[in-house]
């Protein structure tokens, strides 16, 4: 194989851990009530991820607990 024919790869400085509890997205499901139209739903805002604070994931490897 010719060392030209290798892909340039982005290879982190790190290794990260997307956060088990928000899926990577840093926002967590906050349904609420609400009365659209005179129709009750339910209206999902989201709230910032306690667990990772909105970043997502985590330095390094981190093993789900």
């Amino acid at each position: 194989m010719d060392d030209s024919d290798e892909s340039e790869l982005d290879v982190p400085a790190e290794v990260h851990t997307v956060c088990q509890y928000c899926g990577g997205g840093g926002m967590v499901a906050d349904p609420k009530l609400a009365i659209i139209g005179g129709a009750p739903r339910t209206v999902d805002n989201g709230r910032p991820c306690p667990h990772c604070e909105t970043v997502g994931h985590f330095p390094g490897i981190v093993p789900p607990v």
